[in-house]
């Protein structure tokens, strides 16, 4: 009987287990990516596209509104003065600066869409023309 070869980690393989594995991962980093359109050419509707900034800019605008309302709420003469003269600018920033982040978000989403599309233009013509 022949002995199969060891390997040097000592597990032993034979050639077709090793030619499995190579086209198993093939399979399965197409499977297991991030980014499942570029495998699949579906078009995703705008909602799917923005729906993470608008939720992130319409958080950062109520927190801004709740934080102007206890900044005014400051001005008024009640007990805790202080809490709402400390609260108040607290949120007002962290409101803004989600505005913020969210408003610049949505050119980015933008920008990206139209490299998106440019690149599969050319990987459509780059397919047309060298599979000929």
């Amino acid at each position: 009987m022949e002995i199969p070869p060891k390997s040097p980690d000592g597990s032993e393989k034979s050639p077709q287990s090793k030619e499995l594995l190579t086209s198993n991962t093939a399979s399965t980093l197409c499977i297991s990516s991030r980014s499942e359109s570029v495998w699949t050419s579906t078009s995703r509707s705008k909602w799917d596209i923005y729906h993470k900034p608008v939720i992130v800019v319409s958080v950062g605008a109520a927190v801004f509104l709740f934080g102007m309302v206890i900044t005014s709420l400051s001005c008024i003469q009640i007990k805790n003065k202080n809490v709402y003269k400390m609260c108040g600018p607290a949120f007002l920033s962290l409101g803004l600066m989600l505005l913020v982040c969210g408003l610049v978000w949505i050119p980015i989403i933008r920008k990206k869409q139209k490299q998106r599309q440019k690149s599969q233009f050319l990987q459509s013509l780059k397919s047309f023309f060298f599979n000929r």
